[in-house]
């Protein structure tokens, strides 16, 4: 099946908040082809699906930090709302088109890719660390050798980790 979102463009609309992987409400209407105020209609009939560790709606204060639409009043006149990935799979049972099944699909994958690379990250910098631990310290005849080796490791870890995106402000 051909995707009709490239997954990374769903990955960059993933934010980190309140400790929790959320997709923002205008975000999942632009991915989804409709309008905000469609998809908060129909969450809005079917609130008994949405418990707050599904959704959840942005204070003033993370607006302001992770704001990207504005009204023609100079800002969003609404607060948004975050869906956590439970969330977003229930919206499948709500936004019944087809489009809204495929994006539904591809945002499940796009959340187990961010999960699986952090698994994956976390096993091999705690795998490199076990290697340290087990060699560093008996082969001391090769201890510049095998210091170089681990170092290239640790800069290849550190190259693959992607930044992340900060949400606020910066203060000075």
């Amino acid at each position: 099946m051909k995707e009709i979102i490239p997954i990374e463009r769903v990955e960059s609309r993933i934010y980190l908040i309140r400790g929790q992987k959320v997709l923002l409400d205008y975000d999942l209407a632009n991915l989804y082809g409709v309008e905000t105020k469609y998809l908060k209609r129909q969450v809005k009939r079917n609130m008994a699906r949405f418990p707050r560790d599904f959704m959840f709606r942005l204070t003033k204060e993370e607006n302001l930090r992770c704001q990207k639409v504005t009204s023609s009043y100079g800002g969003r006149r609404y607060l948004p709302w975050a869906f956590t990935e439970q969330g977003v799979a229930m919206l499948s049972s709500v936004l019944k088109s087809e489009r809204a099944i495929q994006v539904n699909i591809l945002i499940m994958r796009a959340f187990v890719r961010f999960r699986s690379f952090l698994v994956t990250h976390k096993e091999l910098a705690r795998k490199l660390h076990v290697l340290e631990e087990k060699f560093g310290k008996h082969l001391e005849k090769h201890d510049e050798e095998i210091e170089a080796i681990f170092e290239a490791m640790r800069r290849m870890l550190t190259v693959e980790e992607k930044p992340k995106k900060r949400i606020g402000f910066i203060s000075g």
